[in-house]
């Protein structure tokens, strides 16, 4: 039925195999540790297939496994004690205030955000966007090129939403800056650059974002030239916009770090590997007030990848503070009075077996006053076992209460000021299964109530 093989030719095909196996293995390290080069060889036209060849029984895993990336509980996740609880449990908030809760809706299938009444739990109102018409708005070149596959209405979470006084929500995560009425419908969106992480406004209402700028402003020799979605190097920026999505001011973080002789901390590249991420700005806090410390116009940074806070004055380009201390991989920097900042600690590690929280989250507050750091209910975030990896928010309110986002496991806390848990929030869907939340805001202070009040009192009615 079967010819005879020679034994040769069997040899010879076995040697090639491993021949090629070593060969290919090869290409796959090189581009891994991104090593393509040697003189006037380059590899990377091949090795770059390799890799990616190499990685599509682990996608294709996930795929089985991890059928939708918005699901933090699924066979490839961990198991965690709250992901029975559904929604809110605990005691609601006694004092006007309101949740912007964004999050995957699990039994939609697509992200929303709620205005929660905390005095009830009450959903008073929800925003719905159509992000696969917004897409079809966009030409879709250079950084926009995959928006349609990574960015549609079955993955968007519709991140750090905020309400403005005139009516609108504005949001964005590597995406345009959007912003929508109460309708969803579209107010602006800004194509500039791809915007991510946090959104705030200061006193003029002004909008202060993250975005990637593309093309780089780091030459081609170093960064090259590749966009967001193919592994490029991430440019991030301050960028700040008025009201109505104009951009008024722009400035690349690389650049501000070559101009104040921190170029060091963009390319050390440890392992002899190129870093295509060496900042990750994941929080822009514009100073409103002047202070012995800083002045209105000043922004505060976090730089996730630096394990870095930095205050910086845009007027002159200068670095006028640089926090590095008991945090880790650290989000969400928020301004607690005219010399103290509290910090969102991740506490999240690069051990030999991978990233880790060591630990549980911290909220720290740094005094300029004295130089020094404090950590703000480590024994309630210990307690209730508060670790999300990365993203998470925190907000230490005038009461001394504490609220909490614990994002990467879509759970919600507020303490009271004894440190005892008020309530929780589970994004937990009708079918059991838990899904993202996405970067929630409490709204509490004497402006916040104003604009939710006019929201309400003149949203109308919409089309369904």
């Amino acid at each position: 039925m079967f010819k005879k093989i020679e034994i040769w030719i069997l040899y010879l095909v076995v040697l090639l195999s491993i021949v090629f196996a070593i060969g290919f293995g090869v290409l796959v390290r090189q581009e891994i540790v991104g090593d393509t080069k040697l003189g006037k060889v380059d590899i990377s036209s091949v090795s770059g297939p390799a890799a990616y060849i190499a990685s599509l029984p682990e996608q294709f895993l996930k795929k089985m496994l991890k059928p939708n990336p918005n699901r933090v509980n699924d066979i490839w996740d961990e198991d965690r004690f709250f992901f029975s609880q559904k929604g809110f449990e605990g005691t609601p908030n006694s004092f006007e205030s309101y949740l912007l809760l964004s999050r995957y809706d699990g039994d939609l299938s697509e992200g929303v955000v709620e205005l929660v009444d905390l005095t009830n739990f009450e959903v008073l109102h929800t925003w719905n966007p159509d992000i696969d018409a917004f897409n079809n708005m966009i030409n879709q070149v250079d950084e926009f090129k995959y928006i349609d596959r990574d960015d549609n209405n079955s993955r968007k979470t519709l991140m750090h939403p905020k309400l403005t006084n005139d009516g609108g929500l504005i949001f964005g995560w590597n995406s345009p800056l959007r912003k929508i009425d109460a309708c969803s419908k579209i107010v602006f969106q800004n194509t500039a650059d791809i915007f991510h992480h946090s959104i705030e406004t200061d006193n003029s209402g002004n909008i202060w974002a993250a975005s990637h700028m593309y093309p780089q402003t780091l030459s081609s020799e170093k960064v090259g030239r590749d966009i967001f979605g193919s592994g490029g190097f991430l440019d991030d920026a301050i960028v700040k916009l008025n009201p109505s999505g104009e951009i008024l001011y722009e400035k690349s973080l690389s650049q501000v770090f070559l101009e104040n002789d921190m170029e060091y901390l963009l390319f050390l590249g440890g392992g002899l590997t190129f870093n295509r991420d060496p900042i990750h700005l994941n929080d822009i806090q514009p100073v409103n007030n002047d202070s012995e410390y800083w002045k209105e116009g000043d922004v505060f940074l976090s730089l996730r990848h630096q394990s870095m806070i930095l205050l910086y004055r845009p007027s002159s380009n200068k670095i006028i503070w640089k926090g590095t201390g008991p945090f880790f991989h650290q989000h969400d920097v928020d301004i607690l009075d005219d010399h103290t900042i509290s910090i969102f600690d991740n506490n999240a590690k690069i051990f030999k077996d991978g990233r880790t929280v060591d630990g549980f989250n911290k909220v720290i507050i740094y005094n300029f006053k004295e130089d020094s750091y404090t950590s703000y209910m480590s024994d309630s975030l210990a307690e209730h076992d508060v670790r999300t990896p990365n993203q998470g928010r925190s907000e230490i309110l005038p009461n001394k209460e504490l609220f909490i986002e614990e994002s990467f496991y879509a759970r919600t806390l507020y303490f009271n000021a004894d440190g005892s848990l008020r309530w929780s929030h589970v994004n937990t869907a009708n079918n059991d299964k838990v899904y993202k939340v996405g970067w929630s805001r409490i709204l509490y202070t004497q402006e916040d109530i104003k604009i939710v009040n006019s929201f309400l009192d003149n949203r109308g009615v919409c089309d369904e």
